[in-house]
């Protein structure tokens, strides 16, 4: 069997708890004010993790790029008897946002669910070793717990992703959890009951492109606080965090060079013409029917940028942005790739800077 390289870094991601585990330390360690039961850190403070702040001397980094009152409307939610439903666009980074504030309120981000059509009641409540069960019949022993199982026992956020992926009746079997705050286990012999500890609740997302595939139950929906998770409002704010990001995915790919920023400037501004059907000028354009992302547009950076290291020794051109747009933009719908052509044969040939002009010059590029 091969062995891991020496130099090979322990995880390509880490989470959150992880990855900014010296600020989480710092904010705890200064944290005054009021915590709800079962909470590592006040509701300010896990507000100053993820907007980002000066706390007594160290910097807090911005995590996401949203309203301060979306995240302050979040934790009184999760502090409240009502779980957590974070909707929006795919890539608004609702995932992201429901990690930071696992990480932050109780410690850890990892007790998620992720929710497909292949999703069973199993695997949101808990399941069995079958070996002991059949060996020893339903005891502590053979159950296997599910991550909301184990938050329930410990008092953590537990995390859902993409709900409303999963069947209506594997969504239902969350009624009696979030309602009651306990889950029955009938097959042990003396039915044993978890009893929610304190900190515990429910973060899900669903992505509104979902809506109709399966509809959450009303009785489902009244145990949610709603909350909608936008696109980022402004250029210079989405730019800054796709460098930003790109450079960290570089740091951590460990590739000497830095993100060729007139570069990503052409890709963050073609993504939002083309995703808001308006260009930043104000005038009216196309838009594609396919979701063009903030998440999107740092993969299709990083991929730009890959590419220019290993197979030149730069940091990304023209040609490999077209390139890749057109494997971004053009998913289900071919119109979607006429739409990019006229963008960039009218719309890029009007814009002044020796970028614009030569990814115009690279539109022949795109697939015929």
């Amino acid at each position: 069997m091969s062995q891991p390289r020496p130099d090979a870094p322990a995880a390509q991601r880490l989470p959150a708890e992880l990855l900014y585990s010296d600020e989480l330390a710092h904010l705890a360690a200064h944290d005054q004010a009021p915590k709800p039961p079962g909470w590592n850190l006040s509701m300010p403070a896990v507000l100053d993790f993820i907007a980002g702040a000066t706390v007594k001397g160290k910097r807090i980094r911005q995590k996401i790029v949203c309203a301060p009152s979306l995240i302050e409307r979040a934790l009184v939610t999760l502090a409240s008897s009502r779980a957590l439903l974070l909707v929006g666009e795919p890539g608004t980074a609702k995932s992201l946002l429901s990690e930071l504030l696992a990480a932050a309120v109780c410690g850890t981000s990892t007790l998620t669910i992720q929710g497909s059509a292949a999703t069973t009641e199993d695997q949101i409540k808990y399941g069995w070793n079958y070996a002991l069960l059949l060996n020893d019949g339903p005891s502590p022993q053979a159950l296997v717990p599910s991550p909301l199982y184990r938050a329930m026992q410990q008092g953590r956020i537990a995390r859902f992703e993409e709900i409303t992926r999963c069947p209506p009746e594997v969504q239902d079997s969350l009624l009696s959890i979030l309602s009651e705050r306990l889950l029955m286990v009938p097959e042990l012999p003396a039915a044993s009951t978890v009893f929610a500890c304190p900190g515990f609740n429910l973060i899900a997302t669903a992505n509104t492109r979902d809506r109709g595939v399966n509809e959450m139950s009303a009785a489902l929906k009244r145990r949610f606080a709603f909350e909608t998770v936008f696109p980022i409002a402004s250029h210079d704010s989405e730019l800054a965090l796709v460098i930003s990001e790109v450079s960290r995915l570089l740091a951590q790919d460990r590739v000497p060079v830095t993100p060729n920023e007139p570069l990503m400037d052409v890709l963050v501004t073609t993504f939002r013409d083309l995703r808001q059907g308006v260009d930043r000028e104000g005038g009216a354009g196309e838009r594609l029917s396919s979701v063009l992302s903030t998440a999107e547009a740092v993969s299709v950076a990083h991929a730009v940028t890959l590419r220019g290291y290993y197979l030149r020794g730069d940091n990304g051109d023209a040609t490999g942005l077209v390139e890749a747009l057109a494997g971004a933009a053009v998913k289900d719908n071919p119109d979607d790739l006429k739409k990019l052509r006229r963008y960039i044969e009218h719309r890029a040939a009007k814009r002044n800077g020796e970028h614009w002009a030569a990814f115009h010059a690279a539109r022949q590029a795109l697939p015929q």
